[in-house]
């Protein structure tokens, strides 16, 4: 594995004294798929934001694989935040016109990004007129635009309906092998992070720190097969069962017994 990306001892204390992450250790290599899975309040947004240099660490490393990188991300969050008074075609313009390319040069690069998430017969609706999905897509869309290396999604897909976040599941591994890039995706849904990715990382409760690394061995492209076979059913059960000990951490635990519990991480394949 090449390293695209590596935090080591990581940590993050808020001004109110809140620890959120606590000696976090992981390294992500270049074009895997990595899902971060965790309770509620346990870190994974600020491991995204850390990586995309929107917040600082109390202490710790970052370190990145080669410098392009770091240069070449993009962040796509959990809302599509689009400009209601702008177009499809003149949202996922957005990060290229803040970056100075006037909007006829963005054209071409506008139109080809919109036809990779199918929405290039609507570049010229407004977000009043589509559908939360159609929505999600064009977040991408501007994400996708700049051309990076790098994806961070912070749960992109949480407020849809079953059967939109299944095709963008499948529609964004589609892209993701087309492209080769390297992910990090957030996510709370155990189904979809075993769906999506070829590692999931569990990471306990408050302090938040890595307690498992479960590596899913199953090839791609991945089907509806894939969701009802039994090989991702027991990865299904062995990710619970880590977030179930995840879940049970608790802040009020003694230093010696947190120091013990951020050793035990669960390497598993």
């Amino acid at each position: 594995m090449i390293p695209a990306i590596t935090l080591s001892n990581v940590s993050k204390v808020y001004r109110n004294g809140t620890v959120a992450l606590q000696d976090l250790n992981l390294t992500i290599g270049e074009g895997q798929f990595v899902s971060l899975l965790g309770p509620s309040g346990c870190g994974k947004s600020t491991v995204l934001r850390l990586i995309a240099g929107l917040g600082k660490m109390s202490s710790g490393n970052l370190y990145w694989g080669h410098s392009q990188t770091k240069q070449r991300l993009a962040f796509v969050f959990q809302e599509a935040a689009l400009m209601p008074w702008a177009t499809v075609q003149d949202n996922v313009w957005l990060p290229l016109k803040l970056a100075g390319v006037p909007k006829r040069d963005a054209e071409k690069a506008v139109a080809e990004t919109l036809q990779l998430v199918e929405l290039q017969e609507f570049e010229h609706c407004y977000p009043r007129e589509l559908s939360g999905g159609m929505k999600m897509r064009v977040s991408i869309a501007r994400a996708l635009v700049t051309k990076p290396e790098l994806l961070l999604m912070d749960e992109p897909f949480g407020a849809l309906d079953e059967m939109t976040r299944s095709k963008l599941n499948s529609d964004l591994l589609d892209l993701w092998q087309q492209k080769q890039w390297t992910v990090v995706f957030v996510t709370h849904n155990i189904y979809e992070a075993v769906y999506l990715s070829n590692r999931v990382v569990v990471m306990a409760a408050r302090p938040g720190r890595v307690v498992a690394d479960v590596a899913i061995e199953a090839a791609y492209p991945r089907t509806e097969e894939f969701r009802t076979s039994p090989l991702f059913n027991e990865y299904c059960r062995q990710i619970s069962h880590f977030l179930a000990q995840a879940a049970r951490s608790s802040p009020e635990e003694t230093p010696d017994s947190r120091a013990d519990a951020m050793t035990d991480v669960f390497h598993v394949a």
